[in-house]
């Protein structure tokens, strides 16, 4: 009797020990989860604080970079930007079916002594015929043999956010725009746009187009998927080389290797009969 209450003993102290350690040993994965739950949600106030951007060390692992520029970032020293770990830049030539970029002209001219590919930007305008766009853009651009595919800008400006122009007619405008020039270059145009203009009026109609994005707060699949070629990461970048009233630059990446992005690189711009 005394053996076995003994051995009873043992055995209730022993099963004390084991719930006393489980209870150390969830106390201590309680604490690690709740750390790693706080340590979360703080890096995830900061990345939407914008005090953290984690698009710049996403967009490390892409082999292509580029910039796009306008007469925002007024006389640039294309010699020095170019040094930048950067192999593409696209530059604004027009915008509408009348206005063309200040700087077109002289940024066009001296980026061409450099290595980068370029390209050249047509800004879309909701309140011009598609046509007219696509005549002044060419007008202005010239050939572009040598030189990437034209980049279509789509994106609100102005009052056009709270008050969205009808689909059907953006998409009409912007068919005529891209057909136009599709049939002149011998080439599909890139189109940039927007989350919320892509939803508006790209989605569904211009599915076969080469697309550059703009997602400067996530990477681009959270919003796009992988419907994109273009991810313009970084809006408020900064580099040597450019003194205007605009002191951030674009930064861009391409999806694919150089030898992929001469592939949207136009060989002949002279147009054929059928």
């Amino acid at each position: 009797m005394e053996q076995n209450e003994k051995n009873i003993d043992e055995a209730a102290a022993k099963e004390e020990t084991g719930k006393v350690k489980s209870g150390r040993k969830k106390g201590i994965w309680a604490a690690g989860i709740f750390s790693l739950a706080a340590a979360v949600f703080a890096v995830g106030t900061l990345i939407l604080r914008k005090d953290i951007k984690i698009n710049p060390l996403l967009a490390e692992k892409y082999e292509v970079h580029g910039v796009d520029v306008s007469h925002y970032q007024g006389s640039i020293d294309w010699e020095t930007l170019s040094r930048q770990n950067l192999d593409f830049a696209v530059i604004k030539a027009t915008e509408g079916s009348t206005h063309i970029d200040d700087r077109f002209v002289e940024n066009w001219q001296a980026a061409e002594q450099t290595h980068l590919y370029l390209g050249a930007y047509h800004f879309f305008s909701f309140d011009s015929a598609g046509d007219k766009q696509a005549a002044s853009y060419i007008e202005t651009v010239g050939t572009l043999e040598g030189k990437l595919a034209p980049v279509v800008d789509v994106e609100y400006y102005g009052n056009k956010r709270s008050n969205p122009p009808e689909r059907a007619e953006v998409v009409q405008n912007l068919e005529m725009l891209l057909d136009t020039l599709e049939q002149h270059y011998q080439t599909k145009p890139i189109i940039y746009t927007t989350f919320t203009v892509y939803n508006d009026y790209i989605r569904g109609e211009f599915e076969d187009y080469p697309l550059w994005v703009r997602s400067v707060y996530c990477p681009p699949a959270v919003l796009f998927g992988d419907k994109w070629s273009f991810w313009q990461y970084m809006d408020t970048a900064m580099l040597d080389g450019y003194a205007g009233d605009e002191k951030y630059i674009d930064v861009n990446v391409f999806r694919g290797t150089m030898e992929e992005l001469e592939e949207l690189v136009i060989r002949t711009t002279e147009c054929r009969e059928e």
